[in-house]
This record gives structure tokens, C-alpha cells and sequence, in this order.
């Protein structure tokens, strides 16, 4: 009799030949390995795990950070001088790579193989640098101003994000009992699972939410104050922006003033006219002068409306209706005068930093008579307005007393009651909890600018700020409650439910997973033959199969009377003298 040796049978598997296919280039049929990864392997799969994770960062920080895209897209205005939004690029290259790696993710969980081309790799290893240049690049900015909104959102998403991650770890135990069931020399990836779970478990008691609270401990809903007007709706620093703002009922006006050469105070919050006005067309050889070296009437002649329609700085133009946008475009320069007119016809108060001019200005000694004149020139009561600036304080109370004194800087101790101060404008960052029980002993209410985004306001909102700037009125208008609101009695009950029903998966996931090989060794030779006979489809009898051709690979025996069972049920055998069917 002639002994064949039989090296491997293939399983029809359509999905998991196409997905190795488009993950490996890996066409033909799928041969199961029964060899442990290699060192090379697994250090694709490291790196594969580290652009997943550093994706997913990067992908959060810009996703919470849309309350600040208009902030981050003007500093870079301010750095190259040229206006574009440069958070599209950064969006669309993270969200493809993100995609990418999970994709990438995605298919070696389900496949548990590491085969790479050269391709795949540099794909993603590109994916991978570019996103550490990015937050090289960009660490300077990020690091000191854009990266406390991370951890402001985690107020908001942290009690959500946990029940997440301890979904997605529950999910992972079937891969996990898995592997540690059929391979030896685990205990060390066991203890990796475990002190994952762990960690997860007891994730809560290091999440902080001031939204974590009584209903009836909830402060009274923040007044939201137009910043620059309404600039989502209408050309920031307008009359038709502020006209926007009264029709989503804010209650103050915040804005920016320069004085002009005639000591005009207007509104302008960059220090050159070129990124909201046509001065680059009407005066090309100074548009990249100081704002406050044109005088009034120089001023007034520019359009402040059609850089809106062009640039579409918050992508709302498409919103806007035809006579909307005919007035937007039609929009000029507003002074100080004009802006305080119309809050002391709707009785709403206004607050306003005031930009000191250069010292070739001729009214670098007067600017400060001259703002005072405009405010008086208006008629608006004195408690209206709300001067920013810590600068000539004492001058400005002595000539108009009752104008509230308000600080843009956050000063320590006892300083705030001696300055006399009773409103603070802080940026969001520095609206701590702490911070705010601080302020309310001193009788001192905050303002937090800019807010934008719902989940932002709500955060706030339940830590306790009295009122907030905002570029999005018409958004905030629409946030009557804050986004979530529970108990510490509730989160509670949430977090321990959500860890039992996590652990008792994953303890029935080892259970069955264990149940199920001890059953797949409890086969002996007779039986999956007999099973291939009665024609049983079964994805444990072709597992089964393989077992059985290596036990007699490694047996060194075989016949040909076993191969011919294979090859009547539509099998191959491969033999080191040919192929038989």
C-alpha cells in the first residue's frame, strides 16, 4: 500500500477570503496557520494599536474642539496674515486615517491575522507621523489654549465614554478567552485582560461632572451675551449683527473697539481693516496699516459685508435668504455710538474691550477722554456699560462713576473685592468649580467666553456661571435644560449595573468558549470521519479535519482510503508526489 502525506485542507470561508484579500493581498484560498505570531508580527500589530489610539485621541480633541474652529482659524490669521479655514484639511486627513486603522483594526480582530504588504504599512505609517507633526506643530497653541477643552468635554462624555470602553472590553473577551484557551503560555495576556477590566471598572471614581447633581441644587440658566453680535448669522461688528443677536433674545452685547485717527471709537477687533472690510481695493497701499490710523471717514466708506459672503467663515451663508444677503452685503463699519444707541433703545447692556493705538497716534493721550465722550454722547445709563480694560480705572471711574468696573484677567485673593470689581470675564478654561464658589463669597458674577457648542453651555450651566459669551446665540437659544442631569444615587446604579452585566458576559463568553473546546476534544478520528460521510456541515467537523491531517502529518502516516473521503465531499489533498481528487 502507497502512504500519502497530507499538508492541509481549505474551508470555503467567503468573507474571510475576501477580507484577507483586501487586508493582505491575500487572494487565493485561505489556509489556516497553526504557527504562533511571529516577534515581526506583533510588532505590526504594536503599531498598528498605537495609530488607532493616537487617531482616536486626535480625532476627539478636533471634534470637541468645534466650539473653537472660528478662534483657531483667526490665529493663524494673525500668524500668516491670509484667511482660510484650515480646519478642513485637519479634519478630512485625521477622519480618512481614523477610518482607515479601524478598518484596519476591524479586520485583524475578526481574521486574527497580521499579514501586511509594504502598501498597508506605509499607509498607515503615514497616517501614524502625520499625526504626531501634527500635534508637534501645532503643540505651542494647542497645548496652552485648545487642549483644556478636552478635558472640560470629559465632564460631558466621561460617564458615556466609560459604559463604551467597557462595551468594547466586554466584546474583546471572546477573542480573548479564545486564544487563551487554545494556546499555552497566556497567563501574561489573562493578567493584561484582567487589570484592563479593572481599570475600567473603578474608571468612575476618578470622573468628576458638575452635571452629577441634585435637580434641585441647579442654578438658574446662564444669560448668553451676543459676542461681536450674532457672527454665524450676519458680518461680525455690524448693525445688522447686532439687529440678529436682539432676535435671539441675548441680554448683553460684547464687542472690540478701536479709536480712529479723529478719535472716532469703532468696532474692529483685528488690528488691520484687510480681513473684514475691502481696504485692499479702496486704499491697496495701506491695508496693512493699523485699523486706528484711518480716520472716520475713511472708515465709513469701506463695505464690512461682502469678505462674509466671500469667506462663508462659519459655512451659514447657504442658509441665508436673498434679502439677508443683499443687506449682509451692503453691511459698513459701526461705531461705538451707534452700538450703544441701539442697547439703550432695547435696554440691554454692553460690554467691550477697548484697544489702545500705537504712539504715532494723535490721540494716544485722549483715547480714553474720547470713549468716555461717545458713552455719554449716547445716552445710555452709566450701569449699562461695562468697561474691560484694567487700564486707567481710576480715571474712568472718576469721570463716569457708575460705569461697571469689569476685569478681563483672573486676579488672586482678596483683590478682587478691593479693585471693586463685579463682573469677571474668563476664558472657559478657568471656569473651575473652585474658582466660582470663590467668586460667589466675593459677590462677583463670571462671564465665560466663548461658549458655542450645547454640551459646553450645559457644563457651565451646571457649575454655576451666570452668563456666558457666545458667536452662537441662535444654537444656545435653543438648550431650555442641560443636555443630561442625574443624581450621584443615579450614576451610581449606572456605573455598578453596567460592570455586573459586563463582568457576567465575560465570564459566560470563558465558560461557553471553554465548553466549546473541551467538546471539539472529545473527537477522536472515527467520529469526523463518519461526520464527513453523513455529510454534517459543521464549522467545528472542518476544524476538526485540519486537527486530524496534522496529528497524522506529525505522525508521519496516512492512506489513501482517508484522502478519498475528503475528495468525494469536495476537498483537495495535497500529496508530495501530485495532487489526487
Amino acid at each position: 500500500m502507497v502512504k500519502h502525506q497530507p499538508l492541509q485542507v481549505y474551508e470555503r470561508q467567503l468573507c474571510l477570503s475576501c477580507l484577507t484579500g483586501i487586508y493582505g493581498c491575500r487572494w487565493k484560498r485561505y489556509q489556516r496557520s497553526h504557527d504562533d505570531s511571529s516577534k515581526w508580527e506583533c510588532s505590526w500589530f504594536f503599531i498598528l494599536c498605537s495609530s488607532f489610539l493616537l487617531l482616536l485621541v486626535w480625532s476627539y480633541f478636533w471634534l470637541e474642539a468645534h466650539n473653537d474652529y472660528n478662534e483657531f482659524n483667526w490665529l493663524l490669521y494673525n500668524r500668516s496674515g491670509e484667511w482660510s479655514d484650515s480646519t478642513v484639511p485637519i479634519l478630512t486627513t485625521t477622519l480618512v486615517g481614523f477610518s482607515y486603522t479601524a478598518f484596519l483594526m476591524v479586520s485583524v480582530l475578526y481574521t486574527l491575522s497580521l499579514t501586511h504588504t509594504p502598501l498597508h504599512f506605509l499607509t498607515y505609517q503615514f497616517y501614524y507621523f502625520l499625526s504626531i507633526l501634527g500635534l508637534l506643530s501645532h503643540q505651542h497653541y494647542l497645548i496652552r489654549d485648545e487642549w483644556d477643552i478636552v478635558l472640560i468635554s470629559l465632564q460631558s462624555t466621561g460617564p458615556f465614554l466609560h459604559i463604551g470602553a467597557v462595551a468594547a472590553v466586554t466584546a474583546l473577551g471572546w477573542l480573548v478567552a479564545g486564544q487563551i484557551l487554545r494556546v499555552e503560555r497566556t497567563t501574561l495576556l489573562l493578567l493584561l485582560y484582567i487589570c484592563v477590566l479593572l481599570v475600567l471598572y473603578l474608571a468612575p471614581l476618578t470622573i468628576s461632572s458638575p452635571c452629577i447633581m441634585d435637580r434641585a441644587n441647579l442654578k438658574p440658566r446662564p444669560a448668553v451675551i451676543g459676542r461681536r453680535g450674532a457672527p454665524m448669522l450676519a458680518p461680525e461688528n455690524t448693525g445688522m449683527s447686532f439687529n440678529k443677536a436682539l432676535q435671539q433674545k441675548v441680554s448683553a452685547f460684547e464687542t472690540d473697539v478701536t479709536v480712529s485717527m479723529d478719535g472716532v471709537p469703532f468696532l474692529m477687533r483685528d488690528r488691520t481693516l484687510r480681513r473684514t472690510t475691502n481696504v485692499a481695493s479702496v486704499f491697496p497701499q495701506r491695508q496693512h496699516g493699523d485699523a486706528s490710523l484711518f480716520n472716520w471717514t475713511e472708515i465709513r466708506s469701506l463695505n464690512a459685508g461682502l469678505w462674509f459672503l466671500r469667506d462663508d467663515p462659519y459655512w451659514t451663508v447657504q442658509f441665508m435668504t436673498g434679502r439677508d444677503r443683499s443687506r449682509a452685503g451692503n453691511q459698513t463699519v459701526c461705531s461705538l455710538v451707534d452700538l450703544l444707541r441701539l442697547a439703550a433703545r432695547t435696554n440691554r447692556t454692553v460690554i467691550f474691550s477697548l484697544r489702545r493705538p500705537p504712539p504715532q497716534h494723535p490721540r494716544y493721550q485722549l483715547w480714553i477722554k474720547d470713549t468716555l465722550r461717545a458713552v455719554q454722547r449716547s445716552g445710555i445709563q452709566s450701569e449699562q456699560v461695562m468697561w474691560t480694560p484694567d487700564w486707567y480705572r481710576k480715571t474712568v471711574r472718576a469721570a463716569v462713576p457708575l460705569l461697571q468696573a469689569t476685569s478681563g484677567e483672573k486676579p488672586p485673593g482678596e483683590e478682587v473685592r478691593e479693585r471693586g470689581t463685579r463682573t469677571l470675564s474668563l476664558h472657559y478654561s478657568q471656569a473651575t468649580v473652585p474658582e466660582l464658589r470663590r467668586l460667589s463669597s466675593s459677590n462677583v458674577s463670571l462671564n465665560v467666553y466663548p461658549v458655542n457648542e450645547p454640551w459646553l453651555y450645559s457644563v457651565l450651566w451646571c457649575s454655576g456661571v451666570q452668563s456666558v459669551s457666545s458667536d452662537a446665540p441662535h444654537i444656545l437659544r435653543k438648550v431650555p435644560h442641560p443636555i443630561w442631569l442625574m443624581s450621584p444615587d443615579e450614576y451610581c446604579l449606572i456605573w455598578i449595573t453596567s460592570d455586573l452585566i459586563s463582568a457576567a458576559i465575560i465570564i459566560g463568553i470563558f465558560i461557553f468558549q471553554k465548553w466549546k473546546m473541551s467538546g471539539m476534544r472529545s473527537y477522536n478520528p472515527e467520529q469526523i470521519m463518519l461526520s464527513a460521510v453523513v455529510r454534517r456541515p459543521s464549522r467545528d467537523v472542518n476544524i476538526m479535519k485540519e486537527k486530524l491531517i496534522f496529528s497524522e502529518i506529525n505522525n508521519g502516516v496516512s492512506s489513501t482510503d482517508e484522502l478519498s473521503i475528503y475528495t468525494e465531499h469536495g476537498y483537495e489533498g495535497y500529496t508530495r508526489d501530485g495532487i489526487s481528487r
